[in-house]
């Protein structure tokens, strides 16, 4: 047996340097919490080069949609940001990671709004959009009223602007002037 193999199985040599048993302790993953806890921010570049790929792809199984995943991930990320501290370490580093994603594909796939639309729900949508001939009216009301406006005496453009510009009805109105002029 040469003599190095026999300092590094004995337990002596670069292995089991001060220095190696540091840079061990640095990148393990309940140090990079703790560092991100602090503030770290080169912790969590670390930990986030180490578990995104492994993050993404879980995440990606659950929601199948890759954008969605995505913006998973960085919710997931930006929570272990925010609250390495919480971290208890009663179960690895990865396994909390793939919890909180869990949890937070859940929650994105319940508020998810985008999904598809096909044909038959289509036709069933009323559309309330005005026709061509309704929208051109509106249009050349609206033109005739601001060409109008400037003519008229300050208190009746203030009538004319609630009303028609802001959809209030007579009696809003009637009060919103009151309240507002001087006995």
């Amino acid at each position: 047996m040469s003599p190095m193999a026999t300092v590094c199985i004995r337990g002596r040599g670069a292995a089991a340097s001060p220095e190696w048993a540091a840079a061990r302790e640095r990148s393990s993953d309940k140090a990079l919490i703790r560092r991100i806890a602090a503030g770290d921010q080169s912790a969590m570049r670390a930990l986030f080069a180490r578990y995104r790929v492994i993050v993404y792809r879980w995440l990606l199984r659950l929601v199948d949609d890759e954008a969605l995943a995505e913006d998973v991930l960085s919710e997931v990320f930006f929570d272990v940001w925010r609250h390495a501290a919480s971290f208890e370490a009663r179960s690895s580093v990865s396994t909390w990671l793939l919890a909180i994603a869990r949890c937070k594909a859940l929650s994105a796939q319940r508020h998810r709004t985008d999904a598809e639309l096909d044909e038959a729900t289509v036709s069933t949508v009323p559309d309330t959009a005005d026709d061509p001939k309704v929208f051109l009216q509106k249009k050349n009301r609206a033109e005739a009223l601001r060409q109008s406006l400037p003519r008229l005496s300050p208190e009746h453009r203030e009538v004319i602007d609630l009303a028609y510009y802001h959809g209030k009805s007579v009696k809003e109105i009637a009060t919103s002037l009151a309240s507002t002029r001087r006995p």
